[in-house]
């Protein structure tokens, strides 16, 4: 383990991930937090809008104040199309800095599908080679080569980690998967009322975007990459009325002779020995409740009354594995520090 303390900016400190990337981060024994970045409320105190937070830290500020030769790394938890503006500015002319974003900006591979998924243009087309996507477990062998890390959102993590193993090792119907996927309100931000207006919000569940959300091409391209697989599946999502947690539920047919032992048994030979990851007992009932304000992933195997047809289900804190947890996980492999520090 690398025995340097790191220094770290974070630009976009008062969003929801951004608290709890500063909550984390401020008990984190190889970082110092060197600035914390935001549009807004300049010269606060970051625990006016997080009590959690117990450490003295810099008072918010514009990102134009950062001496960027005194910083390791920056985490940019900003609206999709701004970090990319920013990392653009500073890549070539500072590099020893690396970038943790957590936007969608260098997540799609393909500029063309970027805009036509968020309706922006790219403003750094030339950097997207430079840069990795990052589900942790699935990058450990070469997050190092990278400086800019595309940490991914909170459904596609949820869903490629059960996912993931099964396609590779030729156990499950590629043309018929259905993921079910509910998440709490905070995975849409603070402006989560502009968003979704529909009546009771915060007393009700509510689906959006059964035909394409933007999460599809994301999921469309790590599976592709990862498996070299054309997999079918529909996937929707929803918002609950709880602050936090992604419970997804995977609905697949399984290839002939292939049994639900046979699948529990696959995931944990491929997790064994990432600390993240619980794989449950066969048949066990799953929610979202264990894996709150933690890093965990929690996945459970269920028979169902159809013959050869099996759910999974996937429990993540989409705050925390989802986002800023995961950011850490993978600092802490991106600067060879041990896996688990900062996320207990």
């Amino acid at each position: 383990m690398s025995k340097k303390k790191i220094n770290v900016a974070i630009i976009g400190a008062t969003g929801y991930t951004g608290l709890d990337l500063i909550y984390l981060l401020s008990d984190h024994p190889k970082v110092n937090i060197k600035y914390l970045c935001a549009r807004k409320n300049q010269g606060k105190k970051i625990t006016f809008f997080d009590k959690r937070i117990k450490k003295d830290l810099p008072k918010i500020s514009s990102f134009k104040t950062i001496n960027w030769s005194d910083i390791d790394l920056v985490y940019l938890s900003l609206p999709n199309g701004e970090a990319q503006i920013i990392i653009k500015k500073l890549y070539k002319k500072y590099r020893h800095l690396k970038f943790i974003d957590l936007s969608a900006d260098f997540r799609i591979t393909n500029p063309v599908k970027y805009k036509e998924n968020y309706k922006k243009t790219h403003k750094a087309v030339s950097l997207i080679k430079d840069s990795i996507y990052s589900i942790s477990e699935f990058v450990k062998q070469d997050i190092r080569k990278y400086r800019i890390i595309a940490n991914p959102g909170c459904y596609p993590t949820s869903i490629q980690l059960p996912l993931i193993p099964l396609i590779k090792n030729n156990l499950i119907n590629y043309k018929n998967i259905v993921v079910d996927s509910k998440s709490g309100y905070s995975g849409a931000g603070k402006n989560l009322e502009k968003k979704f207006t529909h009546k009771n919000l915060y007393n009700s569940t509510f689906a959006y975007s059964p035909k394409k959300h933007r999460h599809v091409i994301e999921i469309d391209q790590e599976i592709k990459k990862l498996t070299s697989k054309n997999v079918n599946y529909s996937f929707n999502p929803h918002i609950l009325p709880t602050f936090r947690g992604i419970l997804s539920s995977i609905y697949v047919d399984l290839k002939r002779k292939v049994s639900a032992k046979k699948i529990k048994e696959t995931l944990d030979k491929y997790y064994k020995g990432n600390d993240f990851i619980k794989i449950q007992k066969l048949n066990t009932n799953l929610g979202s409740g264990n894996v709150l304000n933690t890093n965990n992933c929690e996945i459970s195997v269920c028979e169902t009354g159809l013959k050869n047809k099996i759910v999974i289900f996937c429990a993540i804190d989409n705050l925390i594995k989802g986002a800023s947890g995961q950011a850490i996980q993978n600092m802490n492999l991106l600067y060879e520090f041990n896996e688990k520090i900062g996320l207990k």
